[in-house]
């Protein structure tokens, strides 16, 4: 069926597309229709069962954050099939965004690029509609980002008012100071700036904590920010964010456009990036990028991913995609001879 509806969706920009995918799954997660999109698209088998940062999901595939930057479709996320919801990022002051048009689809290429510049409602708004709806029944993780007109010096204090806010609704939470699309976002990945923002957080009692890390970083710097997660006692690493470079294999005109580019073109590099943290550190490692099917997503769980994220997959491939991915991942355990998607987890290592 989302074959046949997709073709309409990509005739509206991408991000008008979005608002419309939005506000639909906004409408079921209000009515008992939600129940039958879990009777369609749940897959319960305790075999893909997962637990990792003090969490325990039912399965091993997430929605990445970005898809529900203002935390207003958790619930029906998770009634997609998603083993678990990443919401945000979120920054302390309620901020636009950049100038539209700001995401662009690369059909050919299985891709997206996006410059959205953290748009979201602010930390005061996103807190008090986590504190007053219902959550889902997976686990719901907070990415948290710095906002634009905040100092890079004052970093640490703006992302400690955000997490004060969304504290008590958040199962984990993530420091992205990966995005490349706010100014200087990317500067406090390195030394002592990323080691003030992670204390800070620590200081304030986030717990479990991530840090997501950039496909772009140089090896030496990912291997810096580990360390550093290992040091201060973080529940675990994202791998990775959109990345800045266009590999020559990208055919699709808007791949001259300024932003963070997603989808397949990133798989590789992104379940390299996989292995290269999870080489290096017991914590869990969270592996997004260029994730559409079981394949994809059971090769990071192998690089040592204990869980995964998508976005630019749901975008192409519909809403039966974590569902799908989730059947097929227990056929590959069935012919690889795991007993469970946790058994599987570093198998390549």
């Amino acid at each position: 069926m989302y074959r046949a509806v997709r073709p309409l969706l990509f005739q509206l920009p991408a991000e008008t597309a979005h608002r419309t995918v939005h506000t639909l799954l906004r409408a079921v997660q209000a009515t008992p229709a939600r129940y039958a999109l879990r009777e369609r698209y749940v897959v319960d088998d305790p075999r893909l069962r997962v637990h990792a940062f003090d969490c325990s999901f039912p399965n091993p595939v997430g929605v990445a954050a970005g898809f529900d930057k203002n935390a207003e479709i958790p619930r029906a996320l998770a009634d997609l099939g998603f083993g678990h919801v990443e919401i945000g990022g979120v920054t302390a002051e309620g901020q636009s965004g950049n100038p539209r048009p700001r995401m662009f689809r690369l059909p050919e290429d299985e891709a997206i690029v996006n410059r959205m510049g953290f748009n979201n409602e602010g930390a005061d708004v996103v807190g008090r509609r986590l504190d007053s709806q219902p959550k889902p029944d997976v686990p719901l993780g907070v990415n948290i980002g710095k906002s634009k007109s905040t100092p890079l010096e004052e970093a640490p204090s703006d992302y400690r008012y955000t997490y004060e806010r969304v504290a008590d609704a958040g199962d984990y939470f993530v420091v992205n100071v990966s995005s490349p699309n706010t100014p200087g976002l990317r500067e406090l990945q390195h030394g002592d700036a990323l080691r003030n923002i992670l204390s800070e957080l620590v200081d304030a009692g986030a717990d479990p904590l991530l840090v997501k890390l950039s496909p772009d970083l140089h090896r030496e710097a990912v291997a810096d920010a580990v360390d550093l997660a290992d040091e201060l006692g973080l529940s675990g690493i994202i791998a990775t964010n959109t990345t800045t470079e266009r590999p020559d294999s990208l055919q699709h005109p808007n791949r001259v456009e300024d932003g963070g580019l997603s989808g397949k073109p990133l798989e590789g590099r992104a379940t390299d990036q996989v292995r290269f943290v999870a080489q290096r550190t017991d914590l869990p490692v969270v592996g997004v990028g260029g994730v559409f099917t079981a394949e994809d997503a059971y090769e990071k769980i192998r690089a040592g991913a204990s869980v995964v994220q998508l976005y630019t997959g749901l975008v192409y491939e519909g809403p039966s995609i974590a569902r799908d991915i989730n059947e097929g991942l227990l056929d590959l355990l069935d012919r690889d001879g795991f007993d469970t998607v946790e058994d599987a987890v570093g198998a390549d290592l």
